[in-house]
């Protein structure tokens, strides 16, 4: 089964490798693999994500969000993405800005002949990074705090989450705590001309969640049959309008996790095909690889801390986004970050399993059919 989950992965990485290497070389191949290894680190927390909700959508429109979802994810987030920032940020049309891309300044120069008037590729993106920290950092956080503020039967970190789980409550608490962060991170960490930027690009990411979010609720309902307990049956698969806004929901996640790994990448390389080769078909489908590995094997079902690890690595990304907006945080932090609490909450699930508790999502457990 391992073989048929990742035969295509591997088979695209060594297709990346050799066209990476036709392309620049030696020194192409390798920092090619090297975007590959920083995508997977970073976003196996997404992949986690990407399980939970994959695992409720029809046969279908998983494989809709395997096949047309990785192409956004590869063309779209990893290469259009980066290029449409320069678009509008420097006002050039699409061809200036990919010719901008492939011929940086010499020895990566921020500006072409020290003249500030011709800001480099790598330079204008970076420039944006507080607006699109805001959004991306806002929306990862309005995920993360609706989840550890609604009340569930299994808790990891019980000490805290049961105590958040009783303040959730109140309601819409998750968009007052967000609001509230965003404006401080405006007031206190935005230098003054990115004010404003990063309070609008804020506020758009709490609206893209809300209403992405809102629409999957609603047709979720409606399409869902009642469970045992009077919940949505997982036994249902979501069709039609709820699987088509569930997949909507996964791409702007995607997006959303993206970002660190895009400006990220030009901390190694601003040439925007080796950035495609690396984080997108390489990083991207492995990522796909080990959601679809996720949903086949029940691993959330056996080990059921894991969600709870992928959403607190979700606040951590989200708060180093925000963050990062007035300090720098190294993107070797981000990854270890994630990959701490995922592994923490992996073991935690293992002594739980050898503990011999009962599962309390076993009746809701079938095959994937991914």
């Amino acid at each position: 089964m391992i073989t048929r989950i990742f035969g295509l992965s591997i088979i695209v990485t060594v297709i990346s490798l050799v066209v990476a290497y036709l392309y620049g070389g030696m020194t192409a191949l390798l920092l090619c693999a090297i975007l590959g290894i920083l995508e997977v680190s970073l976003s196996f927390d997404n992949a986690v994500i990407n399980a939970t909700v994959l695992e409720r959508m029809s046969e279908f429109w998983q494989r809709i969000f395997l096949t047309v979802g990785i192409l956004i994810a590869v063309f779209g987030m990893r290469l259009v993405f980066p290029l449409a920032i320069v678009w509008v940020t420097a006002g050039l049309n699409p061809i200036e800005a990919f010719d901008l891309a492939l011929n940086p300044p010499p020895n990566d120069a921020p500006y072409f002949d020290n003249d500030p008037s011709r800001p480099s590729y790598e330079t204008l993106l970076t420039d944006a990074h507080p607006q699109i920290a805001a959004f991306g950092g806002m929306f990862l956080a309005l995920l993360f705090l609706n989840f550890i503020f609604e009340e569930r039967e299994i808790t990891w970190l019980s000490w805290l989450e049961k105590p958040l789980a009783k303040a959730g409550k109140l309601d819409m608490l998750s968009v007052v705590v967000a609001g509230t962060g965003l404006v401080l991170v405006a007031e206190f960490l935005a230098a003054d001309d990115d004010r404003s930027t990063v309070l609008v690009a804020g506020l758009l990411g709490m609206i893209v969640y809300i209403l992405v979010d809102g629409l999957g609720s609603m047709f979720h309902t409606e399409e869902f049959e009642e469970g045992p307990q009077g919940g949505p049956s997982t036994l249902v698969k979501a069709t039609g309008k709820a699987a088509f806004f569930l997949f909507l929901y996964l791409e702007v996640l995607d997006a959303s996790f993206s970002f660190d790994g895009v400006i990220g990448a030009f901390a190694i390389t601003s040439d925007p095909i080796i950035i495609a080769l690396g984080l997108g078909l390489i990083g991207a489908m492995f990522v796909r690889s080990i959601t679809v590995y996720l949903v086949r094997q029940g691993t959330l079902g056996d080990y059921v801390y894991l969600e709870h690890g992928a959403h607190w690595a979700i606040g951590a990304l989200a708060a180093i986004l925000l963050v990062s907006i007035g300090v720098h945080v190294n993107e070797v932090i981000t990854g270890l970050v994630g990959v701490a609490f995922i592994g923490a909450a992996f073991i935690s699930s293992l002594l739980r399993n050898r503990k011999g508790e009962p599962d309390a999502i076993e009746d809701s457990k079938e095959p994937a059919s991914v």
